[in-house]
Formats: C-alpha cells, sequence, structure tokens
C-alpha cells in the first residue's frame, strides 16, 4: 500500500515501519549504543559516508528512524530528525542556518525557553528581532539584508495568537531567508506548515505527539538536505533521543488523532463555559468566533486544538483559583491525556522580562490550561468550583 495516498490515521500507525526479522509487529526498542560492524571494509564505507547504515546510536538508531520517518510522513515533508527535547530540535535547527553576524526575525509571543534561547544568541554575535508576526507587515519591515531565519509559533504560546504561514512565507522567501513553524500546539493532524509554504516543522514531541506526559523529545521536519546537515550539527551538539523515548512517542503517535480530536471537543467546552463565567475577563481560543483571527484560524486549521488561554478580572485571584482545583493539575507541560493549568507569568514565561510580558499581551491576569481528556463535565465542574472559591 503507498501510505502516501493513506489517510492520516493509517500514516500515524504504520509509516516507517520496519519488518522486523523476528516478526514482532511493534517497533522494538533498540537498546543500544554502538552497532556491529560485519568486518573492517563495512565499517571503512560506513565511516566515510559511502555507505547508509547504523554506527553509534547518537547520530541514528533503528527505533529513531522509524519514528523519524513516520512524522515526516506525517507533516508531509521529505525527512525528519528526533532529538533529546523540543529545545534541543530547536537549537540543532537553529544553529545549523545561522552563523556570527547573522540576523533572525521571531515572534515576540514564543514559549519562554525559546524566548530565552533567542536572547542568549547575542553573545554568539547573532541579531534577533522580536515583532508580532501577526501582522506580515512587521515581518516586512524587520527584514534586513543579512536575515536568514523567520520563526514563530502558531497558535502561539500562550496567548493563542495565530500567524498567516502563507503569507509570511512568502514575504520571508522573496528576501531569502528560511521559515522555522513551531507546530506543537496543532500538530501535523490540526495543521500541516509544510503545505503552506514553510521550510522546517519543529515540535516539542514531549506534548501531544507522545501524549502521555511519560517522557520527553523534539523533532523537526523539512528538506531532506537541511535534516543531513542538521543531523551532522545535532551529532556534534549530542543532543541525541534515547531509543526507549523514541519507542514511546511511536506508541503516542498511533492514537494521535482520536486524542486530537478529544483535546478538541472537550476545549471548545471549556471555552464557552469559561466565556460565560462572571470571574473570568477574557477568553483566548481559536475555535471561538470572537477570536481575533477566527477567520484564518478556518482557514489555515483543521481543528482548534486543545489549548485554551483566559484572564481572571484580578491578578490576586490566580493563586487562589490555582489552589483550590482539584482534578485539574497545577504543572507546566501540556498536550497529555490530564488535563495541566498554568500561570505563564510566574512558569512558563517567567524568564521574559515583565514589561515585555505585559507588552506581548502575557499579563499576570493570564491563566493557560491545556484541556485534557477526561470527562468534560468533570473539568469543567472542577474549573466551576475553584472559581467560586475566588
Amino acid at each position: 500500500m503507498d501510505l502516501k495516498k493513506a489517510g492520516f490515521s493509517t500514516k500515524a500507525i504504520h509509516a516507517g515501519e520496519i519488518k522486523e526479522e523476528t516478526g514482532s509487529v511493534t517497533t522494538p526498542i533498540y537498546q543500544t549504543a554502538p552497532f556491529r560492524f560485519r568486518d573492517a571494509a563495512h565499517a571503512v564505507r560506513l565511516m566515510s559516508g559511502q555507505e547508509q547504515g547504523y554506527v553509534y546510536s547518537r547520530g541514528l538508531n533503528p527505533t529513531t528512524k522509524v519514528l523519524e520517518d513516520r512524522i515526516a510522513c506525517l507533516e508531509g515533508g521529505e525527512a525528519a530528525l528526533a532529538q533529546a527535547s523540543g529545545m534541543a530540535a530547536i537549537s540543532a535547527a537553529v544553529f545549523a542556518v545561522i552563523k556570527a553576524g547573522d540576523h533572525i526575525i521571531a515572534d515576540e509571543v514564543v514559549y519562554g525557553s525559546t524566548y530565552d534561547f533567542f536572547v542568549d544568541l547575542k553573545n554568539l554575535g547573532v541579531k534577533v528581532s522580536f515583532v508580532d508576526t501577526s501582522d506580515p507587515g512587521n515581518i516586512e519591515t524587520a527584514f534586513r539584508q543579512n536575515t536568514r531565519l523567520v520563526f514563530f509559533e502558531t497558535p502561539a504560546n500562550p496567548t493563542l495568537k495565530l500567524t498567516d504561514i502563507k503569507a509570511v512565507s512568502d514575504i520571508a522567501h522573496e528576501n531569502g531567508a528560511i521559515v522555522m513553524v513551531d507546530n506543537t500546539f496543532m500538530t501535523p493532524y490540526f495543521q500541516q506548515p509544510l503545505m503552506l509554504g514553510a521550510d522546517v516543522v519543529l515540535h516539542s514531541a514531549t506534548k501531544y505527539l507522545n501524549g502521555h506526559g511519560d517522557t520527553v523529545g523534539g523533532i523537526m521536519i523539512g528538506p531532506s538536505g537541511f535534516i543531513k546537515r542538521t543531523r551532522h550539527t545535532s551529532k556534534n551538539l549530542g543532543g541525541a533521543i534515547s531509543p526507549f523515548n523514541s519507542w514511546l512517542i511511536l506508541r503516542g503517535l498511533k492514537t494521535l488523532s482520536v486524542r486530537m480530536d478529544r483535546h478538541n471537543e472537550n476545549a471548545i467546552e471549556v471555552a464557552e463555559f469559561l466565556q460565560e463565567h462572571g470571574m473570568v475577563d477574557k477568553v483566548i481560543y481559536p475555535g471561538l468566533e470572537n477570536h481575533p483571527q477566527y477567520e484564518l484560524a478556518r482557514k489555515q486549521m483543521r481543528g482548534s486544538g486543545g489549548m485554551v488561554a483566559f484572564s481572571l478580572k484580578r491578578a490576586e485571584d490566580v493563586p487562589v483559583f490555582l489552589d483550590a482545583l482539584r482534578l485539574c493539575t497545577l504543572a507546566v507541560s501540556l498536550g497529555e491525556t490530564d488535563t495541566l493549568i498554568q500561570h505563564p507569568a510566574t512558569m512558563t514565561h517567567a524568564v521574559v522580562p515583565r514589561e515585555k510580558r505585559i507588552e506581548y499581551g502575557i499579563t499576570d491576569e493570564l491563566v493557560r490550561i491545556s484541556v485534557g481528556m477526561e470527562d468534560v463535565s468533570d473539568i469543567i465542574e472542577d474549573l466551576a468550583q475553584a472559581l467560586e472559591s475566588i
């Protein structure tokens, strides 16, 4: 069967799988560091690049290769590279394309560690301009002769602001830059940036791709030449994912479509509940018609996802509300079966200077919730009782 023509769920279960000689239906965990050479000549061919094969799991591992091939298929890309974490994937991808003296345009609203990484690049002689990429005009204005990369998340973490992938990609390509999109919130099930013109897609595979909160990983998808170049960079940086973690993410992928549909269904109901509650000042969710970019969401996304952001009326009520929760878990991750809730200003985005956070919309009143797969009535009941405790 030609898996390129198969449906999403079929690809998520079967793409990249190997015919293992023992007949194992599940991809085995190749829990090994080195691989045996057949003979000295075989070693020479592998080490010189004359022949492709497995030498050392820091560079390539059979379990991880199945994961890479599967994600590449799901995103519609030529190749993929898995890493030890989402930040390992981002740093390896960026280091593969920039050098001292280059300039990067990044959205001003990104995950806290991503923001911190871009700020640190100044120590390597790389300039970074943080702009609001939801307005393509800001990107045109920010371009310089040495701009090599445009980076953004859509939806953005944690404000759920959207960026028009096609419009930004067209502008970047006209100016000779490549586009990297963090697709963690949407997954390839709801959004495929490569199909809209982006060059590289990134994921924290810790989140929805794995879906069970029991591993850490990252992955990038893009042209085969870029992935080959980045694999060399990542091998030297040492951010290899373990075979066991690759296997856990493969396991999670098999239910990705089912899980994302449930996350999406629950999030819509949670967002609608919060929107009607008197203690809530504002709800941000791409599936709500009052989202300022609702039409863009309908154009470039197949669903609205499981992430909801909302603001309480007073910042001092946030810790009271969070401490009153009984079902929802106070934790900084997302994309798990469990509903997770957190306060970006003091948690995931605490590294961003307060004046910048406020400017970017990450206010002290803002709460981010990763809506899980519990019965939605139970999630809403817990949120309601916690709001009533304020």
